[in-house]
Formats: structure tokens, sequence, C-alpha cells
């Protein structure tokens, strides 16, 4: 990977602290569960989750799927310590890799995840991801994203005063002004669709699927 800047998982905040913030701030049981049940892991698939952070989400579909190959990928360092130290712990073969969504190459992966990571990356950086992904996968193979999508009234207010403000205003307000479909689009993801809108005091995170055209 290269030395590109990036907005750590926290943004401002400490690493250490965002499982705890998370688990606190926004509901994860609830969008954590909806997005295993999109996703449907299937013994022999290669799942890749891009942007997994301190790999909760990784953990848990290995955990679920155990005859799956699951791939973790982040920017960032110290979250990836904390990811392997849950993967160890959860006797989870995972393989980790430090990189960045458009870092990912050639994968022939069956699904692609990732949650809470396109609201933090430029908007260059999000078409470039989108595209990686989509370049990575099988037809016919499968996206979920977990990410704050469009807010509205007094979810939009939240997401300004907790959000924008761990994470800037610049990376994230695309998303709240519900970019992620059209660039799911233009990427050339198919049978793209919100599946759920959870309301949190951060604002609202969408689950939205996509698939690579077959």
């Amino acid at each position: 990977m290269s030395d590109r800047a990036y907005t750590p998982p926290l943004g401002t905040g400490d690493t250490a602290d965002y499982d705890r913030a998370i688990r606190r701030w926004t509901r994860e049981i609830r969008w954590r569960r909806a997005m295993i049940e999109l996703l449907a892991p299937r013994p022999g698939e290669t799942i890749i989750d891009v942007g997994c952070g301190t790999g909760s989400f990784a953990v848990m579909v290995k955990t679920g799927a155990p005859g799956a190959r699951v791939i973790g990928i982040d920017p960032d360092e110290e979250a990836l310590v904390i990811a392997r130290a849950k993967g160890d712990a959860a006797g989870a073969d995972i393989h980790w890799e430090r990189g960045f969504a458009r870092d990912i190459g050639s994968r022939s992966a069956d699904a692609m995840v990732s949650s809470l990571m396109f609201h933090q990356v430029p908007m260059a950086e999000k078409r470039a991801g989108l595209a990686a992904m989509h370049a990575a996968l099988r037809p016919g193979g499968r996206l979920v994203i977990a990410d704050y999508g469009r807010q509205r009234g007094l979810m939009r207010l939240l997401f300004r005063l907790i959000i924008q403000r761990l994470d800037g205003v610049a990376d994230t307000q695309p998303n709240a002004d519900g970019v992620l479909p059209e660039l799911l689009h233009a990427a050339g993801f198919v049978k793209i669709r919100e599946a759920a809108r959870i309301h949190t005091v951060t604002g609202t995170i969408a689950l939205i699927a996509a698939d690579r055209p077959g």
C-alpha cells in the first residue's frame, strides 16, 4: 500500500476507543446482524471485508461460516492489531492485510462487505474503491455495505454534530446527501437496493446490497 492519508476508524478520536464508541452510539448489534442476514455467507466462499477496522464483522462472518475464507483489509495498523487479537481470541482463521479499498487487486471474491468506511474517504477514493471492489468480485458476486446514507431531519442534525465533528465535512457530506447508490451504479453494480435504514444517535445507517452482473 502507499502512504496516502486516511481518516482513522474513530476520526479524531482514539482508535483504542472505537469498539466502545460503536457499541454505545450506533446500535451495532442490530446493523451487524442485518448485514449477516443480507450477506448469507456460505462454506467455500471467499469474503473480503474492506475497511475492516478492528475486525468485529470479519470475526462475526468467520465464526458464523467457518468454511468460508475471510479476508480483512484496512489501512490502519493499530486497528489491525486489535483485529488480529480478536480473531485469535475467537479461534477465527482470518487473513488480515494492510491496504486501501483501491488496493484490492485481482481476487475473484464471492462477496465483499464494508461497514462505516466509505463516509470517511474522499469522493475520488469512494469511486476508486467501489470500482476495485467490483473488479475483484466474480461475475454474480455480491456486495453488502452498512454506512451512513442519506440523512433527513433530526438524523441530519445528529450526523452533523457527531460524525462530521469526528470525521470532517468534506468526505462525509456526500454520504449524508445520499450519494452511495449513485456511485454503486457508476461502478457497474446492479440490483442496488437499500435493505434497511437504522436510526441512531449519530445519524441514519443504511444497509445497501448490490450485485456484480453475472
